[in-house]
């Protein structure tokens, strides 16, 4: 069971990513969460650092897209200007919208890797459907109140995942 929430890496921020070494792995393609991973949830635009970021991943051949929780207005609002294609109130940890973003992005599973800041969203949600999982700490301490509470599970997550030797990285908690 816990096993479907552990990702297959952690990292500070998405800007640690090694995506060579993803790509000489055969991905070809990210999902990535929005709030608390990409920008703070109360940030409406990219800030230039990211567009460079996203810019750098697409110049390599990455696919991209933004799969979200949160409605279309505030994911389309942010998405729209980077040229980005988007998928809002996914319904995460639920497959549905992993599954489209996947036809939309043309890969399998295997070349594709979900980047996101939670485990019981982003990290179960893409480990359920077989892709990589990438945990990035959360930009802002800022959160609704459903994340609070996810938070203070992941807390609990973290501290039986130490106790087996299941964290190759330092507790981000």
């Amino acid at each position: 069971m816990f096993k479907s929430i552990v990702p297959d890496a952690f990292v500070q921020s998405i800007y640690e990513i090694d995506f060579n070494e993803l790509q000489h792995q055969g991905v070809k393609a990210a999902i990535v969460d929005l709030d608390n991973t990409l920008v703070e949830a109360s940030r409406p635009d990219a800030t230039p650092q990211l567009v460079s970021w996203l810019d750098r991943l697409q110049g390599m051949g990455f696919r991209v897209m933004i799969v979200s929780n949160n409605n279309r207005t505030r994911v389309s609002r942010f998405a729209l200007p980077l040229r980005v294609p988007y998928i809002h109130r996914a319904r995460k940890p639920l497959s549905a919208a992993f599954k489209k973003a996947l036809r939309k992005l043309e890969t399998k599973p295997e070349e594709t890797v979900m980047i996101g800041d939670q485990l019981f969203t982003d990290v179960l949600g893409g480990n359920r459907l077989g892709l990589r999982t990438i945990l990035v700490v959360p930009v802002s301490d800022v959160e609704g109140f459903f994340t609070r509470l996810n938070r203070r599970m992941e807390r609990m997550v973290f501290r039986w995942m130490k106790q087996r030797g299941l964290l190759s990285w330092e507790d981000p908690k």
